[in-house]
């Protein structure tokens, strides 16, 4: 797939997203089949996107290998723009500008996974401002906390901060059904370990478990999936990064009994190493990252890549032991061969 020619795309959308809306000239008759001949769109074929969006998200979550969406992704994107380089009436311009956001979101979650955080970031930000122009509270905070997820993987808590904050302001305007608030509060959580505030990080962790109590369905499937199955491994994350191994270790255990996609074992899996690295147990730490390095090979997945690069500097205490100078090795030669 052609990089330039998808960040061409990404460019030339959202420029189009400036377009005021325009009354379409076509007649009733013609409107579907002027859907494949000139981009025109009507409340059917929008509702064929929706479904195929839907569909989109679900083959992004069982792909092994996310990389493999990204040109079924570019795809659908190439009509939704050119549904918007032509005139619309507004209720058919919001909803396209609506789907449009869903699917950069999912770009982003690929180049995220990718460990390409530039491209993700650019997909966020056309992301929230097509959800801007939708007037689309719940996926315009969904979007910016995203953006602001890519800020906490690199451990810039402090960029990620306010962009959180104006992440939960918005979803306050969104649907109360929905688990938005409570996503926000638990990435939130995460930032505030970062900062090394327990007292916020607790508060933030109240209250993303209060997805618990919502009415089913609290969420999509797609450009919004907390259902509060994470909060385990959430809270054991939080709790590593403020150095409360004795939490965590319970947290992380629990999240490990669960039904866990293949990424999030494996930041589990790390994490669980590096309460081995403070406990100086290198059988430990052995156990776990290997079993997380032989899923960053499984899946080619930059995310875990990166969480292994983040543990692999404590390992150096450790690497008297031979199993240990073995994992740092390996750990530098997955990440070189991702870098070449």
């Amino acid at each position: 797939m052609n990089r330039r020619d998808l960040l061409r795309l990404f460019t030339m959308s959202g420029a189009l997203l400036a377009l005021p809306a325009v009354e379409p000239v076509l007649d009733d008759v013609d409107r579907l089949a002027a859907v494949a001949r000139t981009g025109a769109v009507d409340s059917a074929a929008t509702a064929e996107f929706t479904q195929l969006n839907s569909h989109l998200w679900r083959v992004y979550a069982l792909a092994p290998t996310k990389s493999q969406v990204l040109p079924l992704v570019r795809a659908q994107l190439d009509v939704l723009s050119m549904g918007l380089r032509h005139p619309q009436n507004s209720a058919i311009r919001q909803r396209l500008c609506e789907l449009s956001a869903d699917l950069f979101q999912l770009a982003g979650e690929i180049f995220f996974d990718g460990d390409r955080y530039t491209d993700a970031a650019h997909c966020y930000t056309l992301a929230a401002a097509a959800s801007k122009e939708a007037d689309a509270p719940d996926l315009w905070s969904c979007a910016l906390t995203r953006h602001a997820f890519i800020a906490v993987y690199e451990r810039q808590f402090d960029d990620a901060a306010p962009l959180l904050a104006l992440a939960a302001n918005l979803a306050r305007r969104g649907d109360p059904a929905l688990s938005t608030r409570q996503w926000i509060a638990a990435v939130q959580a995460e930032t505030f370990a970062g900062l090394g505030d327990l007292d916020a990080c607790q508060r933030a962790l109240d209250m993303a478990a209060e997805v618990q109590h919502l009415q089913a369905p609290v969420h999509n499937g797609g450009w919004l999936r907390f259902d509060g199955s994470r909060l385990a491994e959430e809270r054991g994350t939080c709790y590593v990064n403020l150095g409360r191994y004795d939490l965590a270790e319970a947290a992380l255990t629990d999240a490990l009994a669960g039904d866990l996609t293949a990424r999030r074992k494996a930041g589990v899996l790390t994490d669980l190493a590096m309460i081995g690295v403070h406990r100086r147990d290198p059988d430990q730490v052995a156990t776990y990252a290997d079993a997380a390095l032989a899923t960053a090979r499984q899946t080619g997945s930059g995310v875990i890549a990166r969480k292994l690069r983040g543990l692999q500097p404590h390992l150096t205490p450790l690497l008297t032991d031979q199993q240990i100078q073995r994992l740092d090795a390996e750990i530098t030669e997955l990440v070189g061969n991702r870098a070449a």
